[in-house]
């Protein structure tokens, strides 16, 4: 609570119910999605390191960072951008790489950008991952003829001019795209439009998004709104809803004000309350652009993307302030655990989510330094969460108090799914910065044989730096007691808990 974070206190005990009678959405495992942008060091010394470097990789991409992210099962990765797509010309990224066109990053740090990692580059991340790929086109400054010809290019089995430009780089067969976005940002660095000019350009543009032979249908994404603009939203389903799979929604967490907006790691106990806080604005948001999408598709056929959210602060101290380079904390985990609650809670309509940004950048899982490297507590976080996805969303709820002084934020944050053989998988998030929460969880009609949690946890503030890998990471939890019809348990101050439940 505010004003009073320097004890560690016990407060009554919460009321936590899980029906697994009240099955209700599947929760994609695509909500667990990340986001690759040309943007400081996520793609280059983050993802790819070239097959030149001293640091071990597999046709360019860096091996440790390759490893860290499929022990979190990435799902599907988000890439060129961000505000990059909409610079960004394909053709100047294929072929041998002395003749590609280097260009100016306008948007992130004035640096060069020599295209060495491109369309080919990407889907060899893709395939080392064994992840999904949401590729996001140009409508800013590219034309229809450029989308579609890249489109034809990844995905055209056949004889085209392409194809064979493919095939003349090394690329036999095509690829799957399964995303592909039509602009990002248009309401702002991808263009400046208004929703009626940008409604018209989607349904001009995806005309030539074609589904091709050798690729299934590709899921076209919309350009959403940004936060709370719910008439960007109105218009673009008024004018588009029959041609949109999904429509994107970008949301950050700034505690401060985009001019000073707070240290990552140097921050008081009421900033932390106002990130968190904001953070779990998420639900409102979710909720009332849901609203919007029910009125012109009660079926839910079109599905919320999320595919930008997380903290945003100040960038570190030394660093070029281009690159977006933030360390991240137990506040950040906090942020992401309930984050993800709430998307599994929404998973009738959300049907992917791509946190902003995968390596060095933003709220990342991963950070690096020439050879070394370190995992974020957000990396412990989705590491956690995983084995939600592709399960089934149960009907929950709990009767947390509000901590919040200002605004709404509970203490308890959860959400829980089963999967087919029947085990159910709990994520609990209590919020509070000084006080623990004692829980009784009854799972209605179930009677548990075995139960058996994890806990990331600490200070606010921990982290882990160079000096201290391993400051932050995930134990066992014995915080609990099995009872016949669920448990009871004592959740630490600042922590995420995750139950398996047999």
């Amino acid at each position: 609570m505010k004003g009073s974070p320097s004890f560690v206190g016990v407060v009554a005990m919460e009321k936590y119910l899980i029906n697994p009678n009240q099955r209700l959405s599947k929760i994609n495992r695509d909500i667990y999605g990340h986001f690759s942008e040309h943007l400081g060091r996520c793609i280059y010394e983050g993802l790819y390191v070239g097959e030149n470097s001293s640091i071990p990789n597999v046709n360019g991409m860096r091996c440790d960072v390759v490893n860290a992210l499929k022990e979190i099962r990435i799902p599907v990765l988000r890439w060129p951008g961000g505000c990059f797509a909409d610079e960004y010309h394909w053709k100047d990224g294929i072929g041998p790489k002395e003749n590609r066109k280097k260009m100016i990053n306008t948007h992130w740090g004035g640096v060069i950008e020599d295209n060495s990692f491109g369309t080919h580059e990407f889907f060899e991340l893709c395939r080392q991952l064994g992840c999904e790929a949401y590729v996001n086109g140009n409508v800013g400054s590219g034309t229809v003829q450029e989308m579609s010809e890249w489109v034809e290019y990844m995905t055209f089995d056949g004889v085209s001019p392409m194809a064979d430009l493919r095939k003349a780089n090394g690329q036999d067969k095509p690829w799957k795209v399964k995303y592909f976005g039509v602009g990002n940002e248009n309401w702002g660095c991808g263009g400046h439009m208004l929703p009626e000019f940008y409604a018209d350009q989607f349904r001009r543009y995806e005309t030539f998004v074609r589904d091709y032979n050798g690729n299934s249908h590709i899921y076209r994404v919309a350009c959403g709104a940004n936060g709370f603009d719910f008439n960007w939203t109105e218009v673009l389903m008024k004018k588009a809803a029959s041609r949109i799979d999904g429509i994107s929604l970008h949301y950050y967490t700034v505690p401060g004000d985009w001019g000073h907006k707070g240290s990552a790691l140097s921050f008081t106990d009421d900033e932390y309350y106002t990130t968190v806080e904001k953070a779990y604005r998420m639900e409102e948001l979710v909720r009332r652009q849901s609203e919007v999408l029910n009125r012109y598709d009660p079926e839910k056929r079109i599905g919320l993307i999320v595919d930008e959210w997380g903290t945003w602060y100040d960038v570190e101290e030394g660093t070029n302030p281009g690159f977006l380079y933030q360390q991240n904390s137990m506040r950040d985990a906090i942020v992401a655990g309930l984050t993800l609650n709430i998307f599994n809670k929404h998973s009738d309509r959300v049907r992917m989510a791509n946190i902003a940004q995968t390596i060095n950048v933003l709220q990342s899982m991963i950070l690096t330094d020439g050879e070394e490297m370190l995992l974020t507590p957000t990396y412990f976080v989705f590491k956690m969460f995983a084995d939600h996805g592709e399960n089934t969303l149960l009907g929950s709820f709990s009767t947390s108090r509000n901590i919040s002084e200002n605004g709404d934020l509970p203490q308890i944050v959860e959400s829980a799914s089963i999967t087919d053989d029947g085990t159910i998988i709990s994520t609990v998030v209590n919020t509070s910065m000084s006080e623990s929460a004692e829980v009784r969880c009854q799972v209605a009609d179930f009677e548990a044989s075995e139960i058996t949690a994890e806990i990331l946890c600490g200070d606010a503030h921990d982290h882990n730096s160079f000096d201290k890998r391993d400051a932050v990471g995930i134990k066992e939890f014995k915080g609990f007691e099995t009872l016949n019809d669920g448990f009871k348990a004592t959740l630490p101050p600042c922590s995420v808990v995750k139950f398996v439940i047999r």
